[in-house]
């Protein structure tokens, strides 16, 4: 999930995305996006434990970790899901934080998170880690929205909640277009073009 942009009188959208890229769902917050509104959002979402997934991606990840302990609410996401941090935010935290790097890390080398990492041989055999899936969906689809934020800030609320639904959907259905498009070949193809790990620069992300 990511901040895309404050259309008064809102600080911002937030949007849930699989993987492929597909919008599950979004909402508006109205004066900050912390750690109890990511989480409430999430619950809104997700409020079984039959719904919620084994990996959230978060840019902040290891602050709604910590909120999550703080008031709770882990004794539920905890039997379910992991929360980590979105490769393209991750190497902006800090290696000292070993509650961030131990837990929230998207791509751990020391084989806990076995789900997270594939091994993948180039053209000339050579093994190399990879990312096994996209943890940058929403950044990627914060990129495609930021052409129109000029003209979603001078809407008023009513246009801009339908514009942004019918750009969401449409974004959704040119995804899953493509996902079928692909459906006879290999859907490895869904990891995010920056998956391929370094074995001497992982460890460095932090």
């Amino acid at each position: 999930m990511v901040e895309l942009f404050h259309p008064p009188p809102f600080y911002c959208v937030e949007t849930i995305c699989a993987p492929c890229g597909v919008v599950i769902a979004w909402t508006k917050f109205a004066k900050a996006e912390s750690p109890q509104n990511i989480l409430d959002f999430l619950q809104s979402v997700y409020p079984t434990e039959e719904l919620q997934s084994a990996y959230i991606c978060i840019d902040k990840a290891c602050l709604v970790l910590r909120h999550s302990f703080a008031n709770g609410s882990w004794d539920m996401w905890c039997k379910t899901s992991q929360f980590i941090v979105d490769s393209y935010h991750y190497i902006n935290h800090s290696t000292a934080d070993y509650l961030c790097h131990k837990w929230c890390n998207p791509a751990p080398m020391d084989g806990s998170a076995p789900n997270l990492i594939i091994v993948e041989c180039d053209a000339d055999g050579i093994p190399h880690f990879k990312h096994a899936f996209n943890t940058q969906a929403c950044e990627q689809l914060n990129a495609w929205l930021g052409g129109f934020d000029t003209i979603l800030r001078r809407m008023m609320v009513g246009n801009f909640n339908w514009f942004l639904y019918a750009m969401l959907s449409y974004h959704s259905k040119m995804v899953m277009e493509k996902q079928q498009q692909r459906s006879g070949g290999d859907n490895t193809n869904a990891s995010d073009s920056s998956s391929d790990l370094d074995n001497g620069n992982s460890d460095n992300d932090s």
